[in-house]
């Protein structure tokens, strides 16, 4: 027995395109995006979406086998490589934002309350993995709108997605456009951090 966020919602969150419905639904910004589960997909999605992507396998944690691809040699060779850790699942490709700021979000939802714990700014640009990267908190380079669209993001996010407990959502800002670029519907490494900086202990709480 799962206590908090139910599997389901959890596969809503890791399924691309039943992810993409709830954002279409919510009215919130996301890069292009599309799902391939061979070479030539991969390819067709790619040139439409236009290069540079960056390309992941679905359903893996920490970043595994993220990659920014800027052409379709650069893709072929990827998604030989990507086929092994995807499995059954597809491949994610999104359109790359180059020279956007990223943020993540923590935050704590008990199904109807939604208390945003802090928004962090990478210090490196965006694509490289929050693993890999520096935060800092508070984020030094949003706008007060800006802000203010994260908060109401994660608020409606974390609601829509029936979340009982932590949820952990990654942003992206380029031209004063807000962009989700991930939602991990579960604690992330940032927890600890976060707690530490806003003196609070999210886990148990």
């Amino acid at each position: 027995k799962i206590i908090g966020t139910n599997p389901k919602s959890i596969d809503l969150a890791e399924n691309r395109k039943k992810f993409g419905k709830i954002l279409k639904k919510l009215n919130i910004s996301a890069p292009n995006w599309g799902t391939a589960f061979s070479v030539e997909d991969a390819q067709k999605i790619a040139n439409k979406i236009k290069y540079p992507v960056l390309v992941r396998p679905s359903y893996v944690l920490g970043g595994r086998g993220m990659e920014i691809v800027y052409d379709d040699d650069g893709l072929k060779m990827y998604v030989g490589k990507a086929a092994l850790v995807s499995g059954d699942h597809p491949i994610l490709i999104d359109a790359f934002l180059e020279d956007a700021f990223e943020f993540d979000v923590d935050a704590l939802c008990d199904g109807e309350n939604v208390f945003v714990a802090g928004i962090m700014q990478h210090i490196e640009e965006a694509g490289i993995h929050s693993g890999d990267s520096a935060c800092v908190l508070p984020a030094y380079g949003l706008t007060t709108e800006a802000r203010k669209k994260i908060n109401e993001y994660t608020e409606k996010l974390a609601l829509a997605l029936n979340i009982i407990g932590l949820i952990n959502i990654q942003f992206a800002m380029k031209n004063e456009t807000v962009y989700v670029i991930e939602v991990n519907p579960r604690a992330s490494r940032t927890v600890p951090f976060i707690s530490k900086v806003i003196d609070l202990p999210l886990a148990k709480i």
